[in-house]
């Protein structure tokens, strides 16, 4: 019995090599699944009538582009150049947190908050002023519907201090996902880390997802991390002192080892501080002091949103090899 199959052809469909046994452009169509009144389809070139699609032949090596529309307009960037980063199954854009501190009102605090571009500020757990319940508060400018609050346990000197305050931050407003710190002393506001490492437990336990602030110590993160944290923020330099990343070394070190975000959290003075952080492969960086006591704090929050944005695109893109000698762009041979 003869064999009657079509020959199959090698075709380009939309820039892929495809083999197709279809013998006119209709035919390929239904083979893959589409349907001919929504598409346009240009054959070696010339856009063919959807009229007479049926009539087009195909023949080995052609190339053909199909084409339908899509929603179009001002949207967010094509998923394979996402770079968001999740923390505890939370997807955020904004690699840039912001401190509530220290600013000269809740409205110069939200100005800020929106030339920063960040989606999560961190909040201090504190009483109630009971004698003035009229008296502005931070919810009133900046809503926690449209951004994450993030209660931290500032100024919070042991594990049971801290424990309890987060305990009190989730009764208020149902948030689990929390920053924990732990001070050792108050003039240099380093992590006690042993503390920090017992609270971290009691609060992982309690259903708590603890983003941590630590010293930028290696074996610490890596402690913190089996501990439960679901993010490692190591400090750049002393909190509020703007002395930038003092240890570059160690910063990485617990960015390679970890398999939870990292973020630069205390020490950054300024936007090059920032986009240091980035380029060392930090998932992202929390300030409060360098955009609060800035001469202009929304210019600031501007520029540190830029800063952290070029860090990351430069620590994506790969920098170049650093070499002990020169190395010359032009080419000296061919020299007049």
């Amino acid at each position: 019995m003869q064999d009657t199959a079509a020959p199959a052809r090698t075709l380009t469909v939309n820039g892929e090599t495809r083999h197709s046994s279809a013998a006119t452009i209709a035919d390929l169509v239904h083979e893959l699944a589409l349907r001919p009144e929504k598409v346009a389809v240009e054959h070696n070139g010339t856009i063919i009538p959807r009229s007479t699609l049926a009539e087009a032949p195909l023949a080995d090596g052609d190339v053909l582009e199909i084409v339908h529309f899509v929603g179009g307009g001002d949207h967010a960037p094509a998923l394979q150049d996402d770079d968001s980063w999740t923390v505890a199954s939370r997807t955020f854009r904004s690699r840039l947190i912001v401190g509530t501190g220290k600013y000269k009102d809740f409205a110069q605090n939200a100005a800020a908050l929106t030339a920063s571009g960040a989606e999560i500020v961190t909040v201090a757990v504190r009483r109630v002023n009971v004698t003035d319940p009229g008296a502005p508060m931070l919810t009133d400018f900046i809503d926690p519907a449209k951004v994450t609050y993030l209660p931290n346990t500032a100024g919070c000197f042991n594990a049971e201090e801290a424990v309890r305050t987060l305990r009190l931050a989730r009764e208020a407003g149902g948030w689990d996902l929390v920053k924990l710190e732990v001070l050792g002393e108050a003039k240099t506001l380093y992590p006690d880390m042993r503390e920090t490492l017992r609270a971290c437990e009691t609060l992982a336990g309690e259903g708590f997802l603890p983003m941590v602030y630590c010293t930028d110590d290696p074996i610490a993160a890596r402690q913190l991390e089996e501990a439960g944290a679901v993010a490692i923020m190591p400090l750049g330099a002393p909190i509020g002192s703007g002395l930038g990343i003092q240890n570059r070394v160690t910063i990485r070190l617990i960015v390679e080892g970890a398999k939870v975000p990292v973020l630069v959290d205390a020490g950054v003075g300024t936007a090059s501080d920032a986009a240091v952080a980035m380029e060392l492969g930090c998932d992202g960086v929390l300030m409060n002091t360098a955009i609060a006591e800035a001469k202009e704090p929304v210019r600031m929050a501007r520029a540190m949103k830029l800063a952290v944005e070029a860090g990351r695109e430069a620590y994506r893109a790969g920098r170049m090899a650093t070499r002990r000698y020169a190395d010359p762009s032009s080419p000296l041979a061919g020299m007049i």
